[in-house]
């Protein structure tokens, strides 16, 4: 999309609910309003719908309810914050994607969005439901050469930053399911996912992925997930701006990654960890390999390790491992 687009749904983000004159667009971006009126009719075929009054201008009165790239860079601009990002209408995994640009030396930081995923992923290779349904599919891609001990507690800040988002925007309360889980209530949001390449003593390329529910329609999912899985509208009972949302999202990704680089989280992540926590005091049961451990969980270290008290009331850590509220029989 052109610039002059970007510049002008600037303007109309910034400035809403107000009119922005035709006259002032086209002193900004240098062209006529002939032209303009041109860029506004380009807009409208992309779903964008606007209200126009004499001697007044434009005014925006309708976004597209899909990812619009344009509209998350203006977004992002009108806060002055950028972050290059590509908007993908379908992909096999964002993730996969990232790590593909990175290797053909796309300079870092930059963020992968798609509309769908044809082979979605969470954790050990688990497939993820990724249709076309105004959710988000995001994966962040840095070069950011810290030790690899660094990299367990990564997913977990990023995490607590999500979920402290999607509280504020949402104005509903999410919560955090170690180690990389989004819930309300048990039921599963979203899930994250980093995946780095590390060489000796470093890591070199470093993707962060989110797979977030957003906009699903509860009556869309397959009946085996139905019961397990929720969106941010289902919870909030209304929808989602999608691009507001991932503008948001970004922002506060560049933040948390800069505080992870410089340290400044190491101090606080175990605290902010506890305020959303869904496990801690609840009786689990974690499995570890061949290892089957029941206990209470109380939190996690400051390596980012599952700290469970067992039945024989012994604490004991897991850096890895799959974890339930149900007991096995």
């Amino acid at each position: 999309m052109s610039n002059a687009e970007l510049v002008i749904l600037r303007e109309l983000t910034t400035q809403a609910p107000n009119y922005v004159s035709g006259a002032v667009l086209a002193t900004k971006l240098g062209i006529s309003r002939v032209a303009i009126w041109q860029h506004m009719g380009k807009l409208r075929g992309q779903g964008f719908e606007f209200q126009t009054q004499r001697a007044r201008g434009y005014r925006l009165i309708k976004k597209p309810d899909g990812l619009h790239g344009t509209l998350i860079e203006a977004l992002l601009k009108s806060r002055k914050r950028e972050f290059p990002l590509t908007v993908l209408e379908t992909v096999d995994s964002t993730n996969d994607e990232a790590a593909r640009q990175l290797a053909a030396g796309r300079v870092d930081p930059f963020v992968v969005l798609a509309c769908e995923q044809t082979r979605g992923r969470g954790r050990f290779g688990r497939v993820w439901h990724s249709d076309d349904h105004n959710n988000l599919y995001a994966s962040f891609a840095f070069r950011p050469h810290l030790s690899p001990r660094r990299m367990p507690t990564f997913t977990l800040w990023m995490g607590v930053n999500i979920c402290e988002l999607i509280t504020n925007f949402c104005s509903v309360s999410a919560g955090l399911k170690w180690p990389n889980d989004i819930v309300f209530n048990g039921r599963k949001a979203g899930g994250m996912l980093t995946e780095a390449r590390i060489d000796s003593d470093q890591m070199r390329d470093l993707v962060f992925g989110l797979g977030l529910n957003v906009n699903q329609p509860t009556n869309t999912w397959p009946p085996e997930l139905s019961l397990r899985v929720t969106s941010l509208a289902a919870q909030t009972g209304k929808p989602i701006d999608l691009n507001h949302f991932a503008a948001a999202l970004i922002g506060r990704v560049i933040l948390a990654y800069n505080q992870f680089i410089d340290g400044r989280y190491a101090s606080k992540l175990a605290d902010d960890w506890k305020r959303f926590d869904v496990l801690h005091g609840r009786q689990v049961v974690v499995l570890n390999g061949t290892q089957r451990i029941e206990g209470t969980a109380t939190g996690i270290d400051d390596a980012g390790s599952l700290l469970i008290r067992d039945t024989k009331g012994r604490s004991q850590r897991f850096s890895a491992g799959d974890v339930t509220l149900e007991k096995v029989d």
